[in-house]
This record gives C-alpha cells, sequence and structure tokens, in this order.
C-alpha cells in the first residue's frame, strides 16, 4: 500500500513539474544574454503564479492581507532559532504596560523593554528576510541589512534627542558618550561576535567553509577606512589635549574635534554611498553570481522553496508592526539608561559597548548564523560585513550629522581605549577573512576576544542588584 503511495506521488509531482516547464515553455523568448538576466518563469517551484516585478523564489500565491496565514507563518520565522526567540513576545505588552503602571520600577523598565526589543527586532529581521526573497539577489541583500540597521537608527536617533545641550545643566551631554560606545560597539559585535558564530556554527558541520574574496576583500577593505575614519577624531584631540606647542584653550580644541568630525562623517557617507554604487550597479554581475552559487549549496533550500511566504503587503504590515514598538521600547528604554548609570552605576561603556549592540543586532544576528549552519557563508558574510560596514559608514556618521542639524554637540571622539580595541578588532577579522577559509577554531577565537574585551567595563555584582531590585518591588 505504501509503495503504491509512493508511485502515485511521485507521478503527481512529475505531472506537476512537466505542467509547469509546459506552461514556463510559452512564455515568449527573447534574444540577448541580457534577455536571458532578467527572464522569470511564468510559476514558481511551488506551482504559484509569478506576479510581474516579484522574484519566484518569494512568491508567495496570495495577495492583500490573510490574517491566520500572516500570525502562523511570522510565528514560524526564518529559523528554529528564530521561532524560539519569539517566545519572548509576551514581554512586549508586559514593558508597556509596567512604564505606565509603575513609572517608578526604572530598573525593571528598562530590563522589560530590553528584552522586549528582542521578539520585534526578531520581527523586522524576520519582514526584512520575506521583503529580499522577493528582491534581486543583490538589492534584496541591501535592503535587508538596511531594514535590520533601523533598531539601530531608532536607538541611535531617541539618545540624541533625549541628549541634554544645555551647557548650564550639570548632566550637559548626557547620553553623547552613550552614542559614541554604541556605535563601536556594534561595530565590534559584528566583527567579532557575529562574525565568530557565523564561523563556529559553519565549522561544526564541515573541515572548512570556502567564501568568495568579493564578499570578504571588500568588506575588510571598507572596514579598514571606516576605522581609520572614525580614529582620526580622537587621535587628534589626544595627541593636542596635553599639548604645549599648540595654543589651543579646551573649548577651541572641542569645537576644532567637533568640526572634523562633521567632515569625517560627510566623506564616510561618500564612502557608503560608493560602497553601495559598487554592489548594485557597477559589480552587481560578481555578487549575484557569488550569492546564486551560495543558494545552490544550501542544505535547506528545498525546504525554504516550499515554506509559505507572507505577501508584499504582509511584509510591509509586519515591518510597520514591528518598528512602531521598537520606536516605544526604544524611547522606554532610553529613559532608564540615566537611572542605570547613576544610581545602579552601571558604565556608560558597558551599556554602550555591550547591552546596546546586542539588542539592536539581534536579529541579524539570527539570521547570519542561521545562513553559514546551512553552508551560505558568502550569504551570512554579506549580512554581517554588510550591517558593520551601514554601521561605520552609515549609522554613526548619519547621528554626527543629524545632530549638527539639531545644535547638539555630537562628536566622534571616542576613547582612546575604544578606538585602539576598534582597530586591532578589524585586523583581527581582517586576517581571518584573508584566505578566503574559514572553521570553527577561527570563530571561537573571535568570541573569546570580544569576551576579553567585555570584561574591562563589566558592572560588579549586576546579578545580585537586579535580584535585590525584584524583591524591593515584588516581582
Amino acid at each position: 500500500m505504501f509503495g503504491r503511495r509512493k508511485e502515485k506521488a511521485g507521478a503527481v509531482a512529475q505531472t506537476t513539474g512537466q505542467d509547469l516547464e509546459l506552461a514556463n515553455s510559452h512564455e515568449p523568448k527573447e534574444a540577448g544574454n541580457h534577455a536571458h538576466k532578467h527572464h522569470h518563469p511564468m510559476f514558481n517551484h511551488n506551482g504559484h503564479k509569478v506576479t510581474k516585478g516579484i522574484h519566484p523564489d518569494g512568491e508567495s500565491g496570495r495577495k492583500g492581507v490573510h490574517p491566520h496565514h500572516f500570525l502562523r507563518i511570522s510565528a514560524r520565522s526564518a529559523s528554529k532559532i528564530s521561532m524560539a526567540v519569539n517566545v519572548l513576545w509576551p514581554f512586549v505588552p508586559a514593558a508597556i504596560a509596567v512604564r505606565y503602571a509603575r513609572p517608578e520600577a526604572h530598573l525593571w523598565i528598562f530590563v522589560l523593554n530590553y528584552i522586549a526589543m528582542v521578539p520585534t527586532a526578531n520581527l523586522i529581521g524576520f519582514a526584512g528576510q520575506e521583503l529580499a526573497r522577493k528582491l534581486p539577489k543583490v538589492f534584496g541583500v541591501l535592503v535587508e541589512t538596511f531594514l535590520g540597521g533601523i533598531v539601530e537608527i531608532v536607538l541611535f536617533m531617541v539618545l540624541l534627542h533625549k541628549n541634554i545641550d544645555d551647557p548650564a545643566d550639570e548632566r550637559y551631554n548626557n547620553f553623547i558618550p552613550v552614542i559614541r560606545a554604541a556605535i563601536l560597539g556594534s561595530i565590534l559585535a559584528n566583527v567579532l561576535l557575529c562574525l565568530g558564530c557565523c564561523l563556529f556554527a559553519g565549522g561544526l558541520r564541515r573541515e572548512e567553509q570556502d567564501f568568495d574574496a568579493a564578499i570578504s576583500e571588500v568588506g575588510s577593505g571598507l572596514l579598514m577606512t571606516a576605522g581609520f575614519g572614525l580614529m582620526i577624531p580622537a587621535a587628534f584631540f589626544t595627541s593636542l589635549s596635553g599639548s604645549t606647542t599648540v595654543d589651543l584653550d579646551a573649548d577651541q580644541l572641542t569645537d576644532k574635534v567637533l568640526t572634523i568630525s562633521r567632515v569625517t562623517s560627510v566623506i564616510l557617507l561618500v564612502a557608503f554611498l560608493l560602497y553601495t554604487w559598487f554592489q548594485m550597479r557597477s559589480h552587481h554581475g560578481i555578487y549575484d553570481a557569488v550569492l546564486e552559487k551560495d543558494e545552490a549549496r544550501d542544505h535547506d533550500r528545498h525546504k525554504d522553496l516550499t515554506k509559505a511566504k507572507l505577501t508584499l503587503t504582509e511584509c510591509i504590515l509586519a515591518l510597520v508592526i514591528a518598528i512602531t514598538l521598537v520606536c516605544f521600547h526604544a524611547i522606554f528604554l532610553v529613559e532608564g539608561i540615566e537611572y542605570i548609570v547613576e544610581e545602579r552605576h552601571v558604565s556608560d561603556s558597558f551599556i554602550g559597548l555591550i547591552l546596546v549592540p546586542l539588542v539592536e543586532k539581534a536579529a541579524e544576528n539570527l539570521t547570519a548564523v542561521d545562513e553559514a549552519w546551512d553552508n551560505q557563508i558568502n550569504f551570512a558574510l554579506a549580512h554581517v560585513l554588510g550591517a558593520t560596514i551601514q554601521t561605520a559608514l552609515l549609522n554613526g556618521p548619519l547621528v554626527v550629522i543629524v545632530g549638527w542639524g539639531l545644535h547638539k554637540a555630537m562628536d566622534l571622539n571616542f576613547e582612546i581605549f575604544n578606538a585602539v580595541i576598534l582597530i586591532l578588532a578589524i585586523i583581527v577579522a581582517g586576517n581571518f577573512l584573508r584566505d578566503g577559509k574559514s572553521n570553527y577554531l577561527e570563530g571561537a577565537l573571535c568570541i573569546l576576544i570580544y569576551i576579553i574585551i567585555a570584561e574591562p567595563v563589566r558592572p560588579p555584582r549586576l546579578r545580585a542588584r537586579v535580584l535585590k531590585e525584584a524583591i524591593s518591588y515584588g516581582f
């Protein structure tokens, strides 16, 4: 009986494949390689008619919004890890409720909103991935990477808006150090922690993973450029702050550093635009070939192709919901930072270097690690290096330029310790990527380096403080 069922299923599958091939064969064929590159079949692998302008891999076979399908597909998410993260969704209403019901519970408002940002950021990442499937390969990766950085942009802008810019106030520029630390912390989390997790996860299933130089070399070069640009204001300030040969007082030196930071930010934005043009227009064929090759060796590609997908409208709806929630959680989170720093004696460096990057990069990290696990190491590196480049060449400079427009003294005068570890981290990551091969040892070393960096800024007895606060408020 089971044998007859298998034969029948095979016959149905064969018939379906022949029907699709026949339907696709009736499409008009144009001569020339250019037409062949942009040719899409009328029906995709699932038998769904492909909508004009939608890539076959992202065709859902539906239109509009279907609440049942929308919730089911969003709950399933992109991978088992992402699906497990959805367990944290009850923290979203809890965080908002505690913010208004018990506004004096500052620590718990901070903790709950911090946790609540993880599932909302995960939804942004998933909706971005679903949207990217509907777009051309390279453009889809760029859009997905940009959407993954939305959480970071929102946090930076909220911190900048909440910053006190009155010199007479003792809390003058209270959030500027947090933003500066978060910029560097985001880069470090990507080039060490996330990259390390990708190399480690991929290396567990195979002896070595090979990746293309088009991804690694361009990314490493841009990171060195960004690191150099970000270090200039700090190096200038450090070299002249104790100098006896240059006649500049503290205010003049601060103004000079601010000017250098703004000019540097404009130049870094130009570099980001050049990088985007390089990927999307002048050299997009190279990246298309690399990513298509990566898709062919994806261990789970057959499962991904048959999964139910969100419609274009559902992707946009999910992004609107998630970004709105992220904005609320970012505002409530930032409101608690001052209390955490002043009353709980948690340093700006720990919040900026460690806490903020971990939550804002959660979705991107999960996506990249899942891709490396499935042997899509080029996709994983494109997400990791792309997110790092976006922070260094777009998000960081953008917050400086926005601060310039709002007359806020946002600069790139990083602490010399932070600037040094940034350059060292870029050099370490570049060396691991130089040979075009990776293994679990290199990934583990990247993670260990990140832990070493986190140790000097780790607050003492943080767990005991959280438990004490919980008991005092009856949680």
